[in-house]
């Protein structure tokens, strides 16, 4: 079950979308064509495909910021599979209110589901592996922390959420520092107890290097083919957590969790994602 984000996170983020939305004017269209402002209607959010749901709350607050008379009712939660066809939410109230925070609210929703559904459809992929699902950090800004929340939905894990999580020690750095073991040896030094130490590494013998040091806790295989990653595994031999990253996709992504790897990590889960076609119906 995944636990929702509270409202005080999402409201700042829904009320931004509604005021670009808005812009200087108001909904010219819907003030021009609905005249009875007191005109109360129903309508449903509707799947117009197979998907994981998340976001269900960015649209109930899109409605309610837009009239707090508006009733979102939900028939779903976040995190569950759904068919096409399937009702997710219906909401009555205030014809204005309701047609203006429609296209803020399925862009939330639609683009959540989105993630939760490739993320679900990637989870049952390796699940027969040892291997987990995780995001990174290369989500649009602004919209990290409801982006991995939709990972979350979609069963997948988080990796950091900042810079300030943990200790990534990546090529650039590398090369700065003049090597991986002063790069370690640095971190380490700096590194409170409860901070976490990763080295991405590109070779086996960039590996070998890493466990040699003794202070690296995982393991970032970057772009390694799954025989290679094999053998990462086995030298690695449970003495640090291994994370396979670069261009996985879902048709490579069985291969990778099949060579042993403890997590499978996807920038793409949140920064190019297919959104999920979700609409929104009015019912007479």
């Amino acid at each position: 079950m995944i636990h929702p984000l509270p409202d005080i996170m999402l409201e700042p983020l829904v009320r931004a979308g509604l005021l670009e939305d808005l812009g200087r004017a108001g909904d010219l269209t819907t003030d021009a064509v609905i005249v009875d402002g007191d005109a109360h209607v129903s309508a449903v959010l509707a799947a117009r495909q197979d998907g994981v749901i998340a976001g269900l709350d960015m649209a109930r607050l899109s409605f309610a910021l837009m009239d707090p008379r508006i009733v979102f009712e939900p028939h779903v939660r976040d995190g569950q599979a759904v068919t096409r066809g399937a009702h997710l939410a219906t909401v009555r109230g205030p014809a204005r209110g309701i047609l203006s925070g429609e296209r803020v609210g399925l862009n939330f929703l639609s683009h959540l589901s989105g993630i939760a559904t490739a993320t679900a459809r990637l989870v049952e992929l390796v699940r027969p592996y040892r291997a987990s699902i995780t995001c990174t950090r290369k989500t649009m800004p602004g919209l990290r922390a409801i982006q991995k929340y939709a990972v979350r939905a979609g069963g997948g894990s988080n990796h950091r959420f900042g810079l300030d999580d943990a200790i990534l020690i990546k090529d650039n750095h590398i090369a700065f520092a003049g090597g991986i073991t002063p790069a370690v040896q640095r971190a380490r030094q700096a590194a409170g107890h409860l901070v976490r130490i990763e080295l991405e590494v590109d070779t086996l013998a960039q590996l070998r290097e890493g466990l040699e040091t003794g202070d690296v806790d995982v393991f970032l295989l970057d772009n390694m083919p799954p025989d290679v990653l094999r053998e990462a595994v086995r030298i690695v031999d449970g003495r640090a957590v291994t994370e396979a990253s670069g261009g996985i996709t879902p048709q490579t992504v069985t291969a990778v969790a099949q060579a042993g790897v403890d997590l499978i990590s996807l920038g793409w889960l949140t920064h190019t994602v297919r959104v999920m076609d979700i609409g929104l119906d009015y019912q007479p």
